[in-house]
């Protein structure tokens, strides 16, 4: 009788957990011909917008339809998912959409639906449905569209915790199914680990284990109560040491100045996050409203949601110099998005925090408000109303239309690769434009990005009207060779090519120096990147320069190496090891350098 009474807990029934079970049961088996049509090229493999609609929805929506079986009525149930796929077919067919035309590179040409769909697509795709299934959820359990806050704790808290132990439920059976194919190989039977490597037994199993956790969870909702309280009293203990921090951070900020944050060319992100960290913490303490907290927690939270509103502002200000300066990219537009909905949370509890009668009462209203700002946010960001693409190659070629942005200096790589469907209309565009600043030069570079076919191999900027203007000659007034200067370094392999040969503003550093005594120089070039080994060039017979070696030291962890260079305090001696020749070729032994002849160098400066 007790377990009959545990089984049919939440108002779950028999019959409704053999409906969840088949759930499961359909979306593996739907799953697995999805993937197996990708692999064999059947139908609707080669129809993008039939498979990516049908593969985002197997994905997304079974989970959503086991949740609300036995907590909605039927008829509610089928509104909801109609509803459900309804978005995801528009989400899903404006992802096939912005890539239509799209020529794939060498190394992406084998890439089937089911790693071709972006990732941001499937991740905030999962985000939204599950922000607005627990809002319907929320409504239909209290009869009402808009539900009290109370609900929408209890709801949403439960699908996450649901969602986090099915995940770590599937985790543990596969690591129990890869218990047993090892035991079963020791006697040399290998049937189950030759299962696991068929899709026709993992894709099933997995759905199923997951509708069978989903359930599990379900009907155990004292057990998911407690597992959350647990959870949400650890994480408010945290908040007055964020608080502290950010506190510390904000008063800083007078002495130390603006410019230091510019100078990470991220301060909005990390702003971003500590904004995040913030309301989690805050909505850790308040919970539904009711829960009881201790002082140095109520008060903290207090300061805290006080703290929101400045951190949001500098985020906003610092992503407007970089728009200003640099124009919209995807980064930046997907950043704006995110301050949209840092804003509402910062304004809302700036005005709750000032409620001193209520223990933070009015951030219930801001939550609910704001989760319908982020859906209206998520489903502008992954349709054309606001797609990072779009937006930010109508800015970019704005700019260079205008002549803010330069043609030399121009990314067209970024249209070929980055742009969507929307850069390749622009470049196609802008090979033919006849008119306006460098419309030559435009039309060149435009044609050559769109024959472009690797991402990684293309993407090169025009070369620097000189290299002179790239590479520092150390000591100074040395001038680096004519011949040096004037080669054309794009035709260099990958391998040996140093950025700053072929890319306007990356800078590095060289010494010209006669290191095999033939009364010709050779170039050596330093701090040409992060973690990277100064290189030797030198000039063959044809005219040509080519790298001939390296020094095996990372430059970039030894300062002290490098100003003792620059200052031109070196001499060439004879190695002390002598080389091996194999095979006419000749290995040069290293000798070691690491951080503790790093640190030699910094005490003879010192005490020389």
């Amino acid at each position: 009788m007790e377990q009959d009474e545990t089984m049919l807990d939440a108002g779950v029934s028999r019959r409704v957990m053999a409906l969840r079970l088949a759930t499961g049961l359909a979306q593996g088996a739907l799953l697995y011909w999805l993937y197996q049509a990708d692999r064999g090229g059947w139908w609707p493999a080669g129809a993008p917008y039939v498979m990516t609609p049908l593969l985002m929805t197997c994905a997304l929506l079974p989970a959503m339809l086991i949740s609300a079986m036995g907590h909605m009525a039927p008829k509610k149930v089928a509104q909801w998912m109609l509803v459900a796929v309804g978005v995801v077919l528009v989400m899903a067919l404006h992802a096939v959409s912005r890539e239509a035309g799209l020529a794939r590179g060498a190394g992406e040409l084998a890439k089937g639906a089911f790693t071709s769909i972006p990732g941001p697509m499937m991740v905030f795709g999962a985000v939204f449905m599950y922000i607005a299934h627990s809002l319907v959820m929320a409504g239909a359990a209290d009869k009402r569209r808009i539900a009290s806050y109370h609900t929408y704790f209890e709801l949403a808290w439960k699908l996450a915790v649901q969602l986090m132990f099915s995940a770590f439920f599937v985790g543990a059976l596969w690591l129990v199914l890869l218990m047993g194919s090892g035991l079963f190989a020791m006697v040399k039977l290998d049937f189950l680990k030759q299962m696991m490597g068929e899709s026709w037994f993992v894709v099933p199993v997995i759905c199923f284990a997951w509708s069978c956790a989903m359930h599990i969870t379900d009907v155990r909702p004292a057990i998911v109560r407690g597992i959350r309280s647990l959870l949400l009293v650890l994480l408010s203990w945290i908040l007055p040491v964020a608080a502290l921090i950010v506190s510390g951070f904000l008063c800083a900020l007078p002495f130390t100045g603006l410019d230091v944050l510019w100078a990470t060319r991220h301060a909005t992100s990390l702003l971003l996050a500590a904004d995040a960290v913030l309301i989690v913490l805050i909505n850790a303490a308040f919970q539904n409203g009711q829960a009881k907290a201790a002082l140095v927690v109520r008060v903290s939270a207090r300061v805290a949601a006080l703290l929101i509103l400045p951190l949001t502002a500098i985020a906003v200000y610092a992503l407007g110099l970089r728009v200003h300066d640099y124009g919209w990219t995807s980064d930046r537009v997907i950043a704006a998005a995110c301050l949209v909905v840092a804003s509402c949370y910062a304004l809302g509890y700036a005005w709750a925090a000032h409620r001193y009668e209520t223990w933070l009462c009015p951030i219930a209203k801001v939550n609910v408000a704001t989760a319908f700002v982020v859906l209206a946010v998520l489903l502008a960001l992954f349709t054309p109303v606001a797609d990072p693409a779009r937006v930010s190659v109508n800015s970019q070629v704005a700019r260079l239309e205008k002549g803010r942005t330069k043609a030399a200096q121009f990314d067209f790589h970024y249209l070929r690769f980055d742009g969507q469907r929307y850069g390749q209309e622009a470049l196609t565009r802008l090979s033919q434009q006849a008119t306006g600043p460098d419309a030559a030069l435009i039309r060149d570079l435009a044609a050559k990005a769109l024959k472009e076919t690797n991402r990684w191999n293309g993407g090169q900027q025009v070369a620097p009207l000189s290299i002179a203007d790239n590479v520092k000659v150390w000591p100074s007034p040395t001038r680096l060779p004519a011949s040096f200067l004037t080669q054309k370094w794009h035709d260099m392999p990958d391998a040996v090519q140093a950025q700053c040969l072929v890319t306007p503003g990356r800078t590095c550093d060289a010494l010209v120096i006669d290191v095999d005594g033939d009364g010709k120089p050779e170039v050596l070039l330093f701090n040409t990147g992060p973690y990277t080994n100064p290189s030797l060039f030198a000039e063959q017979a044809d005219g040509k320069w080519k790298a001939v070696g390296h020094l095996d030291a990372d430059e970039s962890l030894c300062e002290p190496l490098i100003d003792k260079l620059k200052a031109g305090q070196y001499t060439l001696v004879t190695p002390r090891l002598k080389a091996l020749e194999v095979a006419g070729q000749v290995l040069q032994f290293q000798s070691e350098f690491g951080s503790d002849n790093c640190k030699l160098i910094k005490d003879y400066r010192k005490n020389p």
